[in-house]
């Protein structure tokens, strides 16, 4: 869960904040929200990807 009483909307910056997850200490942006899920874009040089992340694995940035 999120450490702090910010709420995780779209529009939000976040970083990911899970071990495990190959996206550990990205930043990225909230594009939407469904159920327990958020879509966070991740913008880098070249690339751009969106990722669904479970929201208990985002903290806002």
């Amino acid at each position: 869960m999120s450490q702090t009483n910010e709420p995780i909307l779209p529009g939000s910056t976040v970083v990911v904040n899970k071990k495990s997850s190959i996206y550990n200490g990205y930043k990225g942006f909230v594009q939407r929200i469904s159920g327990q899920s958020a879509a966070v874009l991740f913008e880098g040089g070249n690339w751009d990807k969106l990722v669904t992340i479970p929201i208990q694995d985002l903290k806002p940035a």
